[in-house]
């Protein structure tokens, strides 16, 4: 089995104590002081991530505009320049290739986030499905590291390292050749966790140093490094979704409760003619959110029953740190997704009591 990649910040990794675990292919640190440490960290004053596992794809040409719109199920023609969309790129039946982050730096040029673990299968479909148009793909995805700071705290601790007027930076709004402890970098206000924060991309050689600089300015507000444990723990709370589990090839985005992204009125896309017909048709199941009764915590892949039948099963579960409750995400068949709907999850070889509950566990904290 091949070795896992590391990351530009690897040896930072070990320096601050991260326990470090293989992530779709990516060695990186799962906790260091604790995931509750951690989330809690990020809730109440802020948290830094290694995210350079990530995917980076540039878009560029006179037909930019135009694949993009296909491409993606969000309509990006409402995008101002160094404006952000959330989408999804799917299949012809409206199965999800992935969900990403489009970046719009100009018409004809944009810059597409996508997840580690489908970087090879998403840039073979994009490259794919670029055949008609006249653009020019290319995969950055090696050559760019990048750092989230988030929480409460976030733009106190990076401020101190840039001239730049970060309260200018609206949500879901980029600048770019941001000046960064002397790097110069791509600063973006999305965040995956619920909280205000910022997202900094920046060549492999200003790692390093950027971590430490970046830590060394958090010192007094309260951060600490953060590890994938709680990156999932604070998404789930916000009620965001992860590809694998909340969204995938046999998971719409209408079914994972994201129809807000999907724009059925756009001329066209990809899984458009899928996605009006379920829509038009109902849903036959969707997500909902799952409060535990008896003690006992949902995890990821648990079969979900009532009426003596199975009626679906867990995408993530959880203890949350900021709820105190044992609480999930479920694709329950449709006709059990009313609030307070009792069913049963089986955990092991026990039937545990739990309840349908509203899947927003979490009032979000970004800076509007």
């Amino acid at each position: 089995m091949a070795e896992p990649r590391k990351t530009s910040l690897y040896n930072a990794h070990l320096r601050y104590g991260g326990n470090i675990v293989d992530y779709s292919g990516w060695a990186l640190p799962v906790q260091y002081e604790g995931l509750t440490q951690e989330h809690e960290a990020v809730r109440t004053q802020a948290g830094i991530f290694d995210v350079s596992h990530m995917g980076e794809v540039e878009v560029t040409g006179p037909q930019a505009f135009d694949f993009v719109q296909y491409l993606v199920t969000n309509d990006v023609s409402v995008l101002s320049d160094n404006q952000i969309a959330y989408s999804f790129m799917c299949y012809p039946d409206g199965g999800v290739v992935d969900d990403l982050l489009v970046y719009k730096f100009s018409r004809d040029h944009y810059f597409l986030v996508i997840n580690a673990a489908n970087v090879e299968k998403d840039v073979e479909w994009i490259n794919e499905n670029a055949k008609s148009f006249d653009v020019n793909i290319k995969n950055l995805s090696d050559e760019i590291s990048e750092v989230a700071v988030q929480g409460p705290n976030a733009e106190k601790i990076v401020q101190k390292l840039t001239d730049t007027d970060l309260s200018k930076i609206e949500f879901f709004h980029l600048k770019r050749d941001v000046s960064i402890a002397g790097a110069n970098c791509l600063i973006s206000r999305t965040g995956y966790t619920g909280e205000d924060g910022f997202e900094i991309y920046f060549d492999h050689e200003h790692a390093d140093n950027l971590w430490d600089k970046i830590m060394e300015a958090g010192k007094e507000e309260g951060l600490k490094p953060a590890g994938l444990g709680s990156r999932d723990t604070l998404r789930f709370e916000a009620t965001l979704p992860l590809y694998g589990n909340e969204l995938d090839r046999d998971i719409t985005p209408l079914e994972a409760g994201y129809g807000m992204f999907v724009k059925l009125n756009k001329e066209n896309f990809i899984g458009k003619n899928a996605l009006a017909k379920q829509k038009e048709e109902g849903l036959k199941r969707k997500i909902v959110g799952i409060e535990m009764v008896d003690k006992g915590v949902p995890r990821h892949g648990y079969e979900v029953y009532a009426d003596g039948k199975k009626i679906g099963f867990i995408t993530t579960g959880y203890f949350s740190p900021t709820l105190k409750k044992n609480i999930g995400f479920a694709m329950l068949d449709i006709e059990y997704t009313q609030l307070d709907t009792p069913v049963e999850i089986k955990v092991r070889n026990r039937s545990l009591k739990a309840k349908v509950v509203n899947k927003r566990f979490y009032q979000k904290q970004y800076k509007k």
